[in-house]
């Protein structure tokens, strides 16, 4: 079950614990790994807003700047409750690991604001948005640090975002800004695809395994948690390559159907259930302890941190997890699927389809340009299956699991940016 406690447990502990098991694997240059050790910048900021009844509420925002050694900050504006230091520091360290990755001009960064945004109209939404924007200042910009949307956001707020930063440069000069943040609305200048890129790019990285494993993702069945954004594109894309989606879990409950779940239909009930997969007459409800240990082939955690734990791991009978979600196996699960022989796509390679098209919508509004749908998904795709490949090659140089691989690509990429550069002064 999806819960705020679960996902507060020791965040920027598991992270550590993944770039350290990396780092002496490659015996990393001390000084850098005290540098990558550290976020560059943490930012919080303390901001009041009038809501409907005319009462002001003060609000906490966070903004942590982990690494820009590659290019500028880059990472997701979240709104939940569990939105803290600790959450985003792990987060911004995972978004430099997975930009270097991806290989990609940026670095990482992640942020957020401390709230339920179920329990705020659209226009207190948009005053806590703009005032919170207002509040960043200049420590997001084009080309510094460049939000985007992530959990709880959407591309209207990353409008928003955009709006009120454009609105506080000189009005001959804002055309220049419009890249300060990623993921807006097509009309707003971004890019066609980028809603369903983070799910395309989950369901690239299963076709790869698939292939590595001589097999393929037709009428292979597949467990969902989380039907976000992220899982809600997965499971379309997943559908498009023949698996059967045979479960579903979100913060309401589980829900089960051996003979297969359509997600459109699935959808077509969240969108008049708000957002709630729960009452889907479709499926039967399905006890939420017991929802990793359903049989199938592929569990697609694309939910929240912390899913998988000692509490729960052994009960995995899936081939494969693709982690949707940002850190959803903590450090000893991941290591215990390992030894089980369970494959497990790590969140630095399996969601990074998102921040992939985010950089294509970087590019275009930089460039003056307009990318086509087919354009964004080739192009990640592309991307997606190197990724894919230099992660085999270095699990079989170091003989590692898939994620320590990972991580020892991203963290050696860094490492030779400071190494070639120096340190000023």
């Amino acid at each position: 079950m999806i819960t705020k406690e679960s996902v507060k447990m020791g965040m920027y502990d598991n992270v550590m614990h993944q770039f350290n098991k990396a780092a002496n694997l490659i015996d990393l240059n001390p000084s850098v790994r005290k540098i990558l050790s550290s976020t560059n910048t943490e930012i919080v900021v303390h901001f009041p807003v009038k809501l409907d009844n005319g009462k002001v509420e003060v609000f906490t925002g966070y903004r942590v700047q982990h690494n820009n050694a590659l290019g500028p900050y880059k990472g997701g504006l979240r709104y939940h409750p569990t939105v803290d230091m600790d959450a985003a520091k792990a987060l911004a360290s995972w978004m430099t690991w997975k930009t270097s990755l991806a290989g990609i001009p940026y670095g990482g960064g992640k942020g957020g604001v401390n709230i339920d945004p179920s329990k705020y109209s659209i226009a207190e939404l948009e005053r806590i948005t703009r005032r919170f924007t207002f509040a960043l200042g200049d420590n997001i910009g084009p080309e510094h640090d460049i939000p985007a949307p992530d959990v709880n956001t959407t591309p209207q707020i990353m409008a928003w975002i955009a709006d009120t930063y454009m609105s506080t440069k000189s009005t001959n000069e804002r055309s220049k800004y419009s890249h300060v943040v990623t993921g807006k609305p097509v009309a707003a200048g971004g890019l066609a695809g980028r809603d369903r890129a983070t799910g395309y790019g989950v369901v690239v990285s299963l076709k790869e395994w698939a292939k590595l494993r001589k097999s393929s993702l037709k009428d292979k069945t597949y467990i969902l948690q989380g039907f976000g954004n992220v899982g809600y594109w997965a499971s379309i894309f997943m559908a498009e390559n023949g698996a059967k989606l045979i479960g579903v879990q979100d913060a309401s409950g589980s829900i089960y159907n051996k003979d297969g779940i359509n997600p459109k239909d699935l959808f077509n009930h969240t969108e008049s259930n708000n957002g709630a997969i729960a009452g889907y007459k479709k499926a039967t409800s399905f006890p939420n302890q017991d929802f990793f240990g359903i049989d199938c082939n592929i569990l697609i955690p694309a939910a929240m941190g912390n899913q998988i734990t000692s509490e729960n791991d052994f009960k995995i009978k899936a081939e494969v997890v693709a982690e949707g979600a940002n850190g959803p196996i903590d450090s000893e699960a991941s290591e215990r699927l390992f030894g089980m022989g369970v494959d497990v796509l790590p969140d630095i390679y399996c969601n990074s389809g998102g921040v992939i098209a985010s950089y294509f919508e970087w590019l275009q509004n930089r460039n003056g340009e307009m990318w086509t749908m087919e354009e964004v998904l080739s192009k990640l795709e592309f991307k997606m299956k190197d990724s894919f490949q230099r992660l085999i090659e270095t699990a079989k140089k170091y003989n590692t699991d898939w994620r320590t691989a990972a991580y020892i690509q991203a963290i050696q990429r860094v490492e030779q940016a400071y190494i070639q550069r120096g340190i000023f002064p």
